[in-house]
């Protein structure tokens, strides 16, 4: 399987507030940069949002590499997922689980490849700054 290395960036002015992502995706020497915002959404769907629309454009099984400033999506997606899905998509204080239609989209799109996440500053890395720029100019 190709190795795609997905560097994603979120930020919100407010949050909730209006929110910018972006995912710079890494294949060899090639690079795929996207990005975009939304009013009135929180940090963490910003988040989402950059990886689910990072892996639809993928056009074949891959082993994907997801490079973030936060834990949140590596926890969520190896710690939590798999516990709200059979609640009903229910938090444990039977609460709804926050942006389930986006952890739904997440899971649904990863199932196509063999992910890894990895914690990194973002100064660590121009294509994580690059990520990170692009999604405050979104925001």
């Amino acid at each position: 399987m190709t190795q795609v290395d997905i560097f994603v960036g979120s930020q919100c002015n407010g949050n909730p507030g209006h929110g910018g992502w972006a995912a710079v995706l890494c294949v060899g020497r090639h690079e795929k940069v996207l990005s975009g915002g939304e009013p009135g959404v929180t940090i963490n769907r910003m988040d989402l949002l950059a990886l689910t629309e990072a892996l639809r454009v993928l056009i074949e099984p891959c082993t994907v590499t997801v490079h973030s400033t936060s834990r949140f999506l590596a926890d969520g997606f190896a710690r939590w997922s798999g516990i709200w899905e059979p609640r009903g998509w229910s938090s444990g204080r039977a609460r709804p689980v926050n942006n389930a239609d986006q952890w739904y989209a997440l899971i649904t799109l990863a199932q196509a490849h063999a992910l890894t996440f990895a914690t990194i500053a973002g100064d660590d890395c121009p294509a994580m700054a690059q990520a990170l720029r692009l999604a405050g100019e979104a925001a």
